[in-house]
């Protein structure tokens, strides 16, 4: 709260990082710091739930998901960096319907399309004094995935005025670049390029995704601060052995195509989501107008 623009916050899942955002900024609001006038407005949250594998099923698929591709795909014309919504699932044939930007539908199995992420509409009110970063790459800025910035104005027509922490002085239309959110704390895996004077690390012991917790995750965080780490945990006793799990020598495993049965059961202890490596580009990609009704 002293110095907030030299202090990094960690948290290794993105809930308890939504939290510690809120309560952070709520108390920034009161202080002052942040402006108490908001301008709220949509953007994309990647639906942390998913692995790679839960991907190639339909059934982990919802209606009115926002899928970004970073392949393109001769099979479905779908190219890299475009955006469409899901309009149905079809779960026993493996097969979801989607509406591309231009209005098109089309249907194919997923299994087929590489290099998708799945994003939600969420509302997110900012003002000005916001820390806020980039939760997908803005190459038309030249902004890379996870930079963080600070909100210096916002306009009458919602354009957010911005001083990066590079340096950079930048205006942005949110409803261009919906891959926003609060940027007072970061998990651990999106921080690892971030340094600060000092650095706040959340560690819940009895956190339900424990692979998340481990000795990879305990370096870079400590990492982070130039001068000083402090950690805050549920429980001191526990700490040494939920962070002593070494992942340096675990390999993925990518699972044989199969003919889709009925979709295994969610694996609820995978939060991080595939980060894109692809801008945007046009206020058409994300087609904020068009959204799906239905139940």
């Amino acid at each position: 709260m002293r110095q907030p623009e030299n202090t990094l916050v960690v948290s290794p899942d993105n809930r308890s990082r939504g939290e510690i955002n809120a309560r952070i900024r709520a108390e920034l609001q009161t202080e002052g710091v942040v402006g108490r006038e908001e301008r709220r407005t949509d953007t994309l949250v990647p639906r942390q739930d998913l692995t790679g594998a839960d991907r190639t099923w339909a059934a982990r698929y919802q209606f009115n998901d926002v899928l970004l591709y970073s392949r393109s795909s001769k099979e479905t014309g779908i190219q890299k960096g475009e955006y469409s919504r899901v309009k149905s699932v079809d779960a026993a044939a493996n097969q979801i319907t989607v509406v591309r930007a231009d209005g098109r539908n089309v249907t194919y199995d997923p299994r087929r399309q590489q290099g998708v992420s799945l994003y939600r509409d969420q509302q997110k009110a900012f003002s000005v004094g916001d820390r806020i970063q980039f939760t997908a790459p803005a190459n038309d800025l030249k902004i890379a995935n996870r930079e963080l910035g600070t909100i210096e104005g916002i306009g009458q027509d919602g354009r957010f005025a911005l001083k990066m922490d590079t340096g950079q002085r930048l205006t942005l239309d949110p409803r261009e670049h919906p891959h926003l959110d609060h940027g007072y704390a970061v998990t651990s895996h999106s921080g690892q390029g971030q340094t600060a004077d000092r650095v706040c690390i959340h560690i819940d012991t009895e956190l339900a995704a424990r692979d998340l917790l481990n000795n990879r995750m305990a370096y870079v965080s400590v990492s982070r601060g130039a001068h000083d780490a402090q950690i805050f945990t549920s429980d001191r006793q526990q700490l040494p052995q939920s962070l002593k799990r070494d992942v340096s020598h675990v390999s993925a495993h990518v699972p044989e195509l199969r003919q889709p049965e009925r979709a295994p059961a969610q694996d609820t202890s995978h939060s991080r989501g595939m980060e894109v490596g692809v801008g945007l580009q046009s206020a058409q990609l994300y087609f904020k107008q068009f959204r799906l009704h239905g139940t």
